[in-house]
């Protein structure tokens, strides 16, 4: 018989359920006779589950907290029965490997469990749960070309599965993870958060991995470091001469003059305007400026007479 369940169970009277099923599970492995040499006790691993059976039940629980271990086992006077008859006595049925095996499940449920104190045994032998990481979980990251030029924070707000202190039961909780997107990250960049996925009994949460995605722009295509930026052009421009003027990414007016003649492959390198390099924001890329010469639809007669006569001194 067990003298007060709360005190086997090393609680309080104001212990929830969860704090109940967190005791039993503690002393259970600790003085199960099977656990290990030097805390292995079958009466007190007898006490702790008898204190179980009665704690974990409602009704249980009621009657031994109002009329103490002599109403809970010899019955309830009949002034506080519906039925002026004393209630049912209650009679642990003496088997804590039972009551053990439902907690845990299974005939052998060391083999997914293991305290710190000391690595459990059964049978003689010893088992040491190796836990494994559970799945990671991949999100795309939409970025700008802004926002991968100057670098911002953004918030991503994420759902994921919290074990309850019983260590038995979980529910969905909301989590809020701040990115700090450094100037210069690339497509396919990859933020982790380790261990912040779903949680699960005897597993380790996977990670949670963004991978950098970016949208297109109106303006620019970037091409690693590099920023495309295309120009149309006449054919007289092309021929003669003309400058572009770029509108940046900073927010600045440049202007570039194009002296070259423009052919179909020419392109307009302009040195430490392209992106920032992610090791070293200092260090940027460059842009590069391709055409798409306009070429007329008709000359008339005269004017391929004129054109011929100037392209005669070239």
């Amino acid at each position: 018989m067990v003298g007060d369940y709360y005190e086997t169970l090393e609680i309080n009277r104001n212990a929830t359920d969860a704090d109940i099923k967190k005791a039993y599970r503690r002393l259970a492995l600790k003085f199960h006779p099977s656990s290990n040499r030097e805390t292995g006790s079958p009466e007190k691993f007898s006490q702790v589950g008898e204190a179980y059976d009665v704690l974990s039940d409602l009704r249980k629980k009621a009657t031994y907290d109002k009329f103490g271990q002599e109403g809970l086992t010899g019955g309830i006077p009949p002034e506080f029965g519906s039925s002026g008859a004393w209630s049912s006595k209650y009679v642990y049925h003496g088997k804590p490997d039972k009551t053990f095996r439902e907690f845990f499940g299974g005939d052998n449920p060391f083999a997914d469990f293991f305290t710190n104190d000391a690595p459990l045994q059964f049978g003689g032998l010893q088992h040491e749960v190796v836990k494994t990481q559970g799945p990671h979980i991949e999100r795309d990251l939409h970025l700008s070309l802004d926002d991968l030029f100057h670098g911002c924070r953004k918030h991503i707000k994420i759902s994921r599965r919290v074990m309850n202190e019983d260590g038995c039961t979980s529910i969905i909780k909301d989590k809020i993870l701040a990115i700090n997107v450094k100037p210069g990250w690339k497509e396919g960049t990859r933020i982790i958060f380790p261990e912040e996925g779903d949680q699960g009994p005897n597993s380790i949460p996977g990670d949670i991995v963004f991978i950098v995605r970016q949208t297109s722009h109106l303006l620019f295509v970037r091409q690693h470091n590099d920023l495309i930026y295309k120009v149309q052009i006449t054919l007289q421009m092309a021929l003669t001469g003309f400058s572009v003027d770029v509108q940046t990414l900073d927010g600045r007016l440049i202007s570039i003059p194009v002296n070259d003649i423009v052919h179909p492959s020419y392109n307009k390198v302009v040195t430490g305007e392209g992106m920032p390099l992610s090791q070293d924001p200092d260090q940027r890329g460059n842009l590069i400026i391709t055409f798409d010469i306009q070429f007329p639809e008709k000359l008339s007669a005269e004017r391929k007479c004129l054109i011929k006569q100037a392209l005669a001194y070239i």
